[in-house]
């Protein structure tokens, strides 16, 4: 391998180093070093095709970092790439686009040195070999991002290290975390001086923080209702109401299922971490669906009965599906629970089998109001309820369609819903079917 290439190998490895050292924040002589390496390096390999001259900030760089290498290795190699024939341009140019990164480059006149792949894909910037021609030259033809130009003007003009949270256009709402630091010294020595910006793609981590925070407002809010109820009742027990025998134990009993209500929900949302964790194991076997059904139905006929809802188990005998059968049942109980909640009083819930190409498909249909299509891509997530404040009337908690998704997910399968307005709805679960399974 040559000394150009060794060197630009070395040079481009040390890029991933500034990007740890401009994220975690070290000390300042890591980042130095490592800006200057990739900007002498990036310039070098990169940016042949621009002219030298006075004051040209990338071949100034590149001609520091060549003279560095000369002097550490001798003469070297001839040119012409590694033993492999590759220039050593080009390799270098294949290691920045490999880092999922974007990694942007400017001189003092706010011109663009270098951009990698990720940067280019994040700005929607033209591939210079691609295209036969150069990208922008400009950050102001880059983007017109504020935030973007006010660090980069920052660290240019000041030597300030810069932090910003970009949201890129046209990237489908991807959030980047932007950080930029000066490159040539303290000195600012005019034609030297530019700044090095990594961009840290967070927008999972934005999304993620979003569902936590959303969590802890549902999980707030649901847990107020019951315990002021309780509070309230409890107060006014305690002010004398406990010695009038017409309401005490009306009150009593208030507090008591709204006591159930709260651990309901609070075995609801660990079931449903635990789930999400991974830690819950699901142990698929072969399982008799039909009197699966029929326990399931067994729990829920006093309900029912109440609500003058039938039940129909429309599964054929001998049907067996490959499913844990303790979970299979949680999540049949949780469906047919909502459908004789939300179906209309002598209406009629009713559970099928349908075998599908490769799959099993278990549905529970209801004869209530429908669902409007707006709901339908959200039914599954947490706490989301089409009528809140029936739902909550109900005994609801929010909580029980995402266990079902999550635990379908956990078989290798999956949950999805069906509704018209004015004629019910149809949830089912789709389970994975190994050969043989219904063969017998």
């Amino acid at each position: 391998m040559s000394l150009r290439t060794t060197a630009a190998v070395a040079l481009v490895a040390v890029t991933v180093a500034a990007a740890v050292a401009l994220y975690t924040r070290e000390p300042a002589w890591a980042l130095a070093c490592a800006a200057s390496a990739v900007a002498g390096a990036c310039v070098a390999l990169m940016t042949r095709a621009r002219p030298a001259g006075e004051g040209n900030f990338g071949v100034e760089i590149a001609r520091g970092s060549a003279a560095r290498a000369e002097r550490a290795g001798g003469a070297g190699e001839a040119d012409g790439g590694d033993g492999l024939g590759v220039p050593p341009g080009e390799l270098a140019a294949a290691m920045m686009d490999s880092l999922r990164e974007g990694l942007l480059v400017v001189d003092e006149s706010s011109r663009v040195v270098v951009l990698n792949a990720a940067a280019r894909e994040m700005f929607a910037a033209p591939d210079a070999k691609a295209r036969g021609r150069r990208g922008p030259r400009l950050l102001g033809e880059l983007t017109r991002d504020p935030a973007v130009i006010n660090a980069f003007s920052a660290a240019v003009e000041r030597g300030e290290r810069v932090a910003a949270k970009v949201e890129a256009v046209g990237t489908g709402g991807r959030v980047f975390d932007l950080r930029v630091a000066p490159l040539g010294g303290r000195a600012r020595v005019p034609g030297r001086r530019g700044a090095i910006g990594i961009f840290f793609d967070i927008t999972r981590l934005e999304r993620l923080e979003r569902v936590r925070q959303e969590f802890l407002s549902n999980v707030s809010h649901e847990l107020r209702t019951p315990l002021a109820a309780i509070r309230a009742f409890v107060e006014t027990l305690d002010a004398g109401a406990i010695d009038e025998p017409e309401n005490n134990r009306r009150f009593l009993s208030i507090i008591d299922r709204n006591a159930a209500r709260m651990h309901s929900l609070i075995d609801d949302i660990l079931e449903l971490s635990a789930i999400e964790a991974g830690t819950v194991k699901v142990e698929p076997q072969a399982v008799n669906l039909r009197p699966l059904v029929e326990e399931v139905f067994s729990a829920l006929a006093s309900r029912a009965s109440a609500r003058g809802v039938a039940l129909s188990n429309d599964v054929p005998d001998g049907v067996r599906v490959r499913a844990d059968p303790r979970r299979l049942e949680q999540m049949l109980t949780n469906l047919a629970d909502n459908a004789v909640k939300f179906s209309r009083e002598g209406g009629e819930v009713r559970v099928r089998y349908e075998r599908g190409p490769g799959r099993d498909r278990v549905s529970v249909a209801d004869a209530g109001e429908g669902i409007a299509p707006e709901h339908l891509p959200r039914i599954f997530e947490r706490f989301y309820r089409v009528d809140r404040a029936r739902s909550r009337a109900l005994g609801g908690t929010g909580l029980g369609l995402a266990i079902v998704k999550h635990l379908a997910r956990a078989h290798g399968g999956e949950a999805a819903v069906s509704s018209t307005l004015g004629q019910g709805s149809t949830f089912t679960i789709e389970l994975p079917r190994t050969e043989m399974m219904n063969e017998e």
